[in-house]
């Protein structure tokens, strides 16, 4: 143990090739900000842009307004609500506990909230999305008297006591993606923790990587946090706040794309759990046949158009979409957050095309061997 924080935070190390060089990654960023400056203009791109290749930062950028109505300018220190990008990061603070054993990944969730309705239903399965349990931002709606009155994760759970949704199946036998899960989760982190899931988060993570610009939701956030994005949806229509923005852990993480990359440099290091406990957040879980991404620990994994194996999470919540990808084979990331959700984003394929462009598949010695064709994947 006392190797491992020696260690903490060296990072990973990566070589890199020759190729890449000032001239190319000052050539690849151009690239990148010509695409957006396209998709702002064609496609209503509205946010904020970073990108990294081999740990280097080779573009960042601004588009648009923060605040339509006030003509407020976005800058690369602006907030967003991240949205589901969020899992992440409440994948992690159950990995911590996990290494330092607090908790097991097999452990049912009845072992820290005994009233639990649902029998058989385990940590790993929250984690991975094969849980089973019902969408609360669905039954939320039929079962909460007063949607003017914030709902919090102990509501949601209370809810489940009284009303029993029913399940949508039984434990492990399907992936269906599960917001539920996740909010169940920060309730667990709570409990194990014996603290507030946003006090575990600032205390144990965001601090400890000088993430000065993250938090999480609460009714008063506007006035502790500084400059923060406005949600708008299609036709720039303002997006209020609702019941709904309190429950945390499935969402409700505010951040900026300089605050992400510190975590996603954070990944190739120790500093928060060991490499052995990260690896397999990004190994897969789902035992389907034909299944075109897999799901990790709060990451999708998916190959890329270059053939590499990437591990990336997309965001969509009132008014804000957002995206993060990470590619360890070159240490690169990308990170899109926008406060308009009007399909922009739908056309980050052709910045993935840039910075990873499709390689010629080995060819086999097969006599079926075309030698004219090649394969490129989607995401």
């Amino acid at each position: 143990m006392s190797d491992f924080f020696l260690d903490r935070d060296t990072p990973e190390t990566i070589e890199v090739p020759a190729s890449f060089t000032e001239d190319s990654a000052r050539l690849l960023g151009h690239q990148v900000d010509s695409i957006f400056k396209v998709l702002q203009k064609k496609r209503g791109f509205n946010g904020t842009v970073l990108v990294t290749k081999y740990d280097k930062v080779i573009y960042k950028g601004a588009f648009g307004y923060a605040d339509f109505g006030r003509k407020d300018t976005l800058t690369t220190e602006t907030a967003f609500q991240l949205a589901s990008v969020s899992k992440q990061f409440t994948a992690m603070a159950v990995m911590m506990l996990q290494e330092q054993g607090e908790l097991s990944y097999e452990d049912s969730v009845q072992q820290y909230i005994p009233d639990f309705p649902y029998k058989g239903i385990t940590i790993r399965q929250l984690l991975t999305h094969r849980s089973g349990l019902p969408n609360y931002t669905y039954f939320s709606d039929k079962l909460w008297p007063d949607r003017k009155e914030p709902i919090t994760n102990q509501d949601v759970l209370n809810l489940m006591v009284l009303h029993q949704p029913k399940i949508h199946y039984k434990p492990d036998t399907h992936f269906e993606y599960s917001n539920t899960g996740y909010s169940v989760l920060a309730s667990i982190v709570e409990k194990v923790a014996d603290m507030p899931f946003e006090v575990y988060m600032q205390k144990y993570i965001f601090k400890p990587l000088d993430m000065k610009n993250t938090f999480m939701y609460s009714k008063d956030f506007m006035v502790l946090s500084g400059k923060i994005a406005t949600g708008y949806t299609m036709g720039k229509r303002k997006r209020s706040h609702d019941y709904l923005d309190s429950v945390l852990g499935d969402k409700g993480m505010y951040s900026t794309i300089e605050d992400l990359h510190k975590w996603d440099q954070a990944l190739y290091t120790q500093k928060l759990v060991k490499w052995k406990t990260l690896e397999e957040a990004f190994a897969g879980s789902r035992t389907e046949k034909k299944k075109a991404e897999d799901y990790g620990f709060g990451w999708r994994i998916r190959e890329i158009e270059s053939g590499d194996t990437a591990v990336y999470h997309g965001g969509l919540w009132h008014g804000f979409n957002t995206y993060l990808l990470r590619n360890k084979k070159d240490h690169s990331s990308l990170i899109v957050l926008s406060n308009l959700t009007n399909g922009s984003l739908n056309y980050l394929k052709d910045v993935r095309k840039v910075l990873y462009p499709a390689q010629p598949k080995q060819l086999t010695a097969s006599k079926n061997t075309n030698p004219d064709k090649t394969a490129t994947a989607r995401l």
